[in-house]
């Protein structure tokens, strides 16, 4: 067993895990922080992008050991009291989902990109996004909300 100190969502969890448990498994079986889905285990889908130190990381295919002293956002981590972020909303009000499975993982990617590229074009949101996997919208809302929110003053402050 390995002792790590992983700082969630702004609160510090210190524990003993086992050097080959994959992060995924620690948000959600070890911290009960279950809205990063386990979605294929291999990095393919993308339903469990989590923010590690700023960069958007497949929390399936980074060991929870590589995260110790680091900070970890997930999607429970983007609303402040309750509310949702002006992406998070884009998303509700655009349709950009359906049956929700791959939302956190789209929702994070699409967090990372804005950071970087505030003013994304339609093309940018498509390359930005094609390591997450939809099987249910066919994306076009999914961009449409991510363009949304980009020219939404809130999101990019």
């Amino acid at each position: 067993m390995t002792r790590i100190s992983v700082k969630v969502d702004g609160t510090t969890y210190e524990d003993e895990v086992e050097p080959r448990l994959l992060l995924v498994h620690h948000l959600r079986d070890r911290l009960g922080l279950t809205g990063t889905p386990v979605g294929c285990d291999t990095s393919n889908c993308g339903a469990c992008t989590v923010d590690l130190d700023g960069v958007s990381v497949k929390s399936c295919s980074v060991l929870a050991v590589q995260a110790d002293g680091c900070a970890v956002t997930t999607v429970q981590g983007l609303s402040t009291d309750g509310e949702w972020t002006g992406l998070q909303r884009a998303f509700h009000e655009r349709h950009a989902l359906q049956c929700g499975y791959c939302t956190p993982g789209m929702l994070m990617a699409a967090r990372d990109l804005l950071k970087e590229n505030p003013r994304p074009t339609a093309d940018e949101v498509r390359h930005a996004l094609e390591g997450n996997l939809c099987r249910c919208t066919g994306y076009q809302n999914i961009v449409r909300a991510v363009l949304a929110a980009a020219s939404d003053e809130e999101v990019r402050a």
